[in-house]
């Protein structure tokens, strides 16, 4: 499991009290905190969450309500300096999300862009300051105004704050800023309304129960994947992949999940096994209890690992998660 806490649960509205229904898309440098926000805004866990950036590859739909708003947030990948392909095609995603979104939330690393305020920020912080700015010239560029939410505001004195938000409110793309905390729940719920407010009249676009739009094969997928990224050396994950390959429900209510991790080079394979096949058992375990738990049935998890060095360059590897190849 990850060390972020579960999220504020929701009351779940009658369908024919949703008045109003959209979509909201959240974009932003890697790691700042998108999926962490959008799990906390819908009330449960529908994207995996790491300490490691890019670890939202696609666009993932959660669904939250406020008043009689129905809002489809889409946690997009990170937007950053795309050179190989799947970058690319994640970088892509992003803006698409954005573009035809109802609401945009701009979210940024309030913590990095301090700490190179003061002059203490580390490399992978210069970074995420420099995506951002890169987000900000691209709006900047379309015309289009968007919410502006500081995230991670719990890790500084708040008066810290103040000058960063004079530059960005002068960079003409905000309409109104917000300071919160993804991780604890500081500043969601007004940041929630904000973005109701923005939701066109219509009826809902799903059912009030449901908090996810993502096949459950594709999101067991994620799971392993998560605790695949929290295991193992920083370097690897993203050259991993994990696919469902099968699922096979049993009469006693159990259901045998087979998944494939798919590596790029012959040395990750033994690093993905372990000492004795101990990592991935550790990591089995792991995804298999949050499976079992999220799904309500026993779950029977068998993993196995394939090395393919050109995994990044099959079609099939993007189409899967709704990405686009040619890019």
């Amino acid at each position: 499991m990850t060390d972020t806490p579960a999220p504020d649960a929701q009351i779940t509205p009658n369908v024919e009290d949703i008045k109003r229904a959209g979509f909201a898309a959240i974009i932003g440098a890697p790691n700042a905190g998108k999926s962490t926000l959008v799990n906390r805004l819908v009330g449960t866990k529908i994207a995996i969450v790491t300490h490691k950036v890019q670890t939202t590859r696609f666009p993932v739909r959660g669904v939250a309500h406020q008043g009689d708003a129905q809002i489809v947030l889409v946690d997009t990948p990170g937007i950053f300096r795309a050179k190989k392909r799947l970058d690319r095609a994640m970088v892509k995603a992003a803006w698409a999300g954005a573009d035809e979104a109802d609401a945009v939330v701009h979210l940024i690393d309030a913590s990095a862009w301090v700490a190179v305020a003061d002059g203490t920020a580390s490399s992978a912080e210069k970074l995420s300051v420099e995506d951002d700015r890169r987000v900000i010239e691209t709006l900047q560029q379309s015309g289009r105004k968007v919410l502006l939410a500081l995230n991670k505001i719990d890790l500084f004195p708040h008066e810290q704050i103040l000058p960063i938000m004079s530059e960005l409110s002068e960079a003409g793309v905000y309409e109104e800023i917000f300071m919160l905390s993804a991780l604890n729940g500081d500043g969601v719920d007004r940041l929630l309304k904000a973005i109701a407010a923005k939701m066109p009249a219509g009826p809902a676009m799903y059912p009030p129960e449901q908090t996810a739009d993502l096949p459950m094969r594709l999101l067991a997928a994620e799971i392993t994947r998560e605790k695949l990224m929290l295991r193992l050396h920083q370097e690897l994950p993203y050259q991993l992949m994990v696919e469902t390959e099968s699922w096979e429900p049993f009469d006693n209510g159990s259901v045998r999940i087979r998944q494939a991790v798919i590596v790029a080079r012959e040395q990750h394979k033994g690093m993905v096994l372990g000492k004795g096949g101990s990592a991935i058992k550790a990591i089995g375990k792991a995804a298999r209890e949050e499976l079992t738990e999220l799904l309500g049935q026993t779950v029977h998890l068998i993993l196995f690992v394939k090395v393919d060095p050109k995994w990044q360059e099959r079609r099939e590897a993007y189409t899967a998660f709704g990405l686009e190849f040619d890019v």
